[in-house]
């Protein structure tokens, strides 16, 4: 989206604090969020100082505004893992990137960051991929997110049993960089 756009549609909005347009329009329709209706049609506008406004005081974070960088949280509870991909995937594939060692972490940074991509490692200590992903699917505010399961122990069985549970996509360990980038890449296409 490029910076100087000073209108913006509420499918636009969505994406820059990484909602639901259904979560946009109830904030519009609520009074919470500044915008206007085009004449003769039911679809809303809302100018960029006003988002800006409605951002700060409800402690969004302005980083969807500030670079049309994909925002991607890393969920491994192996720290070479995650160690290695935060890197690569931030100095490579310049995407904005958080890690988090447990289920319960990632609940905590998803609220603040609002990743367009999660990377669950379904085989966690706390909490299993499955319960993460019932979380995420569950916040209106996290329905843009992809979820992309990783395990070391998948057969193809259980892999198309996470597709079928609702995962955007699998890795299986060992994989190699260029494949986690290609599965962020597949699974944002989608929505962007």
């Amino acid at each position: 989206m490029p910076r100087q756009k000073d209108i913006l549609t509420t499918g636009e909005v969505a994406k820059i604090c990484s909602v639901a347009p259904r979560t946009v329009s109830k904030w519009f329709d609520s009074g919470q969020l500044r915008g206007y209706r085009i004449p003769g049609s039911k679809d809303r506008r809302i100018p960029l100082n006003a988002l800006i406004r409605f951002m700060k005081e409800h402690h969004i974070p302005l980083e969807g505004l500030q670079s049309g960088q994909t925002r991607v949280l890393i969920v491994d509870d192996e720290s070479e893992i995650v160690d290695v991909l935060e890197k690569v995937l931030s100095e490579q594939a310049n995407y904005d990137v958080r890690t988090a060692h447990g289920g319960f972490e990632a609940g905590v940074v998803c609220e603040k960051f609002r990743p367009h991509v999660m990377l669950l490692d379904v085989h966690l200590g706390d909490v299993t991929g499955e319960q993460v992903l019932k979380l995420v699917r569950g916040n209106d505010d996290l329905q843009l997110c992809k979820v992309i399961a990783m395990s070391g122990k998948l057969t193809d069985g259980q892999a198309h049993h996470l597709l079928q549970q609702g995962f955007d996509g699998y890795l299986k360990k060992p994989f190699h960089v260029r494949q986690v980038i290609e599965a962020i890449e597949e699974s944002t296409a989608i929505v962007y």
